[in-house]
């Protein structure tokens, strides 16, 4: 058998190559596994509406200021991505899709990807959210002769043009996919409607770093008590673009209440009897973390989440083992800090844990080390 490396990243999205980054500057050596054929982790899949305008540097790398130049997002910050796992030279391999994360009886952890395994001293765990897309169970939700899609199939606007549109969801997506699509549907006030569980909270103070981090501070307080975490937005608050200001204006952001309660071939149905015909149902209900390779682990609190230190990264069940991309740091927001925390985390489990043979202080940074092969 190899030596075991001293730790695995899972997942090459901005979380992961921040843990990279941070992880080759202490001199650790390790891989990179992404899922993905190609750099750009979730960016790779935003729709083609998404524009650089919209993203505002949220998408920058440690060291690095994301490219000022227009276009898709889905473009160029996969581009960018690319080119900064290359100027870096950071260790991923890809396509490799993580399948579960073992623990050893000489402990190690053993990463298995279909027939390729890695031993490890530690992991670093970045699979975010975007293969998990979320959709609530409604009655009558498999009779709808129309389409029902996620947002992380949205394909942009134009495919709705001309037709009558259900939106749910109370987050930043549900926001921004309504603006763009008041400017196609025939009569906005007719064919566009947006339901929530609960009340949005628009915020109408600047949203500046200071705010960004006393946000991402209430969320890692969620995953320091082992509770499933909360979104971003959902302690940061609505905000309206100056894009979508017009779509204000014509009233698509008066929310119906409340929610509906059954869903019918022909479109929805509240309890006291209205129905709403439609076309398309566009749940914008968000996204559950990544997280079912790690079950043999067993991190779960009793809570039904994963509880993390008060630096929001080390997994308490099993210090071992750093989450970024996981509650406070699933938004871009805490990624790159997320990314230097979980490189200390990682640096401070090994020197707790080093003896005589332990290989770290001898290998080359930036060493690779071949898969075991089961």
């Amino acid at each position: 058998m190899s030596a075991p490396l001293e730790s695995v990243v899972i997942g090459a999205g901005q979380a992961g190559l921040s843990a990279s980054f941070h992880l080759g500057r202490r001199g650790i050596d390790h891989v990179v596994l992404d899922a993905g054929d190609a750099p750009g982790g979730a960016w790779q899949h935003r729709w083609d509406s998404l524009t650089m305008a919209d993203v505002h540097g949220v998408a920058s790398l440690p060291d690095s200021e994301t490219p000022g130049a227009p276009g898709r997002a889905n473009s160029v910050v996969p581009a960018y991505f690319g080119a900064y796992e290359r100027d870096h030279r950071l260790p991923v391999i890809r396509p490799v899709r993580v399948d579960r994360v073992e623990p050893t009886e000489d402990d190690l952890l053993v990463v298995r990807a279909g027939s390729r395994a890695w031993r490890t001293r530690t992991i670093v765990n970045a699979t975010g959210t975007w293969s998990q897309p979320y959709v609530p169970f409604y009655p009558g939700a498999a009779t709808f002769a129309g389409e029902q899609l996620h947002t992380r199939g949205y394909p942009g606007p134009e495919p709705f043009r001309g037709r009558r549109v259900v939106v749910v969801g109370g987050g930043a997506s549900a926001v921004q996919l309504l603006g763009e699509l008041a400017m196609v549907v025939d009569e906005p006030e007719r064919d566009l409607i947006w339901v929530t569980r609960r009340e949005p909270v628009w915020r109408t103070d600047r949203f500046d770093q200071e705010a960004g981090t006393a946000a991402v501070a209430l969320v890692e307080e969620r995953v320091r008590r082992g509770l499933p975490p909360a979104s971003v937005v959902s302690v940061t608050g609505l905000m309206l673009r100056p894009q979508e200001e017009a779509a204000r204006r014509l009233g698509v952001y008066d929310r119906r209440l409340p929610m509906f309660a059954s869903i019918e071939p022909s479109g929805v149905r509240w309890a006291d009897g209205t129905l709403r015909e439609a076309d398309v149902i566009l749940w914008a209900t968000g996204f559950r973390p990544a997280v079912a390779h790690l079950a043999p682990l067993r991190l779960r609190s009793e809570h039904g989440g994963i509880q993390l230190d008060r630096h929001g990264t080390t997994a308490v069940a099993d210090p071992r083992v750093q989450l970024v991309g996981y509650g406070p740091s699933a938004s871009t927001i805490g990624a790159n800090r997320a990314g230097r925390f979980a490189a200390r985390g990682v640096a401070s489990w090994l020197d707790a844990n080093s003896d005589s043979s332990d290989s770290r202080s001898g290998r080359p940074v930036g060493s690779t080390i071949s898969p075991l092969r089961t």
